[in-house]
């Protein structure tokens, strides 16, 4: 089955694209603003666990909000 969050690595400024499916959800910059994008889409916040089987996170997992090498 696949996974139906996708998170991408961090890019230059920090932000990360949130996929759902098939379709971008827009970029979050913390695991708050993941949370509030797919509350737009739909999903319950309280119900959602970032560390479970529903999210794959590349680049790094919730705690990674700067790209690799970064010195910021």
């Amino acid at each position: 089955m696949a996974v139906p969050v996708t998170v991408y690595p961090p890019d230059e400024e920090g932000g990360r694209r949130v996929r759902l499916r098939d379709g971008i959800l827009g970029r979050a910059h913390a695991p708050r603003d993941v949370l509030a994008l797919l509350a737009q889409a739909g999903w319950e916040p309280d119900e959602v666990d970032l560390d479970g089987p529903l999210i794959q996170w590349r680049g790094g997992g919730p705690d990674v909000w700067q790209p690799s090498g970064s010195d910021r």
